[in-house]
């Protein structure tokens, strides 16, 4: 009976430390998912199948539709853009629509109206969605408004000096790039980007990992020597 006994309860403690073994690594990939995938956790699945390529053709429409949109603007005037644009639209429209009428009248067909379809689809805005999406903006730029403040009232010294050093940055961007070249340079980060990363996710990781434990080593060094950078614990 000791015998058995013994060998139960090394049993169930070799059992209980396979699970108590086995909780972080469970916890570490829970971990890296998250991380990888949280900026996207709160994108419309739509908008992801046309930022990863998911559908060539619908992508290609969508982003070089966007791209030539950017272009004109960046050529033109906003109303000379959207007045070219809309009489593009106005010219297919009334030339289809007088193409069906003519098609109908020669062979004595009974079809309506070309763009019925369109003309009865309901196109008015739900009121839950505009207004929680007027709440979500609301709450960003709150959050917005308290971290500048912060930032600008230099509540933490070493987040307003990384901060002055990011406007600093911010000045040469500035007088290498006007705001519309920055827009569409930005539109093809989006387009190219997440798929680039989904492609070379192991390698991407690799590298980036390398950079920032450089970075960590660094700061480390500059804390050492400038001990006023450190960064206060904040009292609970």
């Amino acid at each position: 009976m000791d015998t058995e006994n013994d060998s139960m309860n090394r049993d169930i403690g070799a059992e209980a430390f396979e699970k108590v073994d086995k909780i972080p690594e469970q916890d570490e990939e829970v971990t890296t998912t998250s991380f990888s995938d949280a900026w996207l956790k709160n994108v419309d699945p739509r908008v992801l199948d046309l930022i990863y390529w998911r559908d060539v053709k619908k992508t290609g429409v969508v982003f070089g539709s966007m791209l030539f949109v950017l272009l004109s603007l960046s050529c033109f005037s906003v109303l000379s853009v959207l007045a070219y644009l809309s009489l593009a639209v106005l010219t297919v429209t009334l030339s289809f629509r007088i193409y069906k009428n003519v098609l109908q009248a020669v062979q004595k067909s009974g079809e309506g109206h070309p763009f019925k379809h369109f003309l009865e689809m309901n196109i008015d805005l739900p009121e839950d969605k505009a207004r929680d999406a007027v709440v979500d903006i609301l709450k960003h730029l709150n959050c917005t408004f308290r971290e500048l403040r912060r930032l600008f009232l230099v509540e933490d010294l070493v987040d307003s000096i990384k901060f002055g050093l990011l406007l600093w940055v911010l000045t040469y961007v500035g007088s290498w790039f006007n705001g519309m070249t920055l827009i569409i340079l930005a539109v093809v980060a989006i387009f190219t980007l997440p798929k680039v990363y989904e492609t070379y996710k192991v390698q991407i990781d690799n590298y980036v990992d390398l950079a920032r434990t450089q970075k960590d080593n660094v700061w480390k060094q500059v804390q050492e020597k400038v001990p006023f950078l450190k960064k206060k614990e904040k009292k609970q």
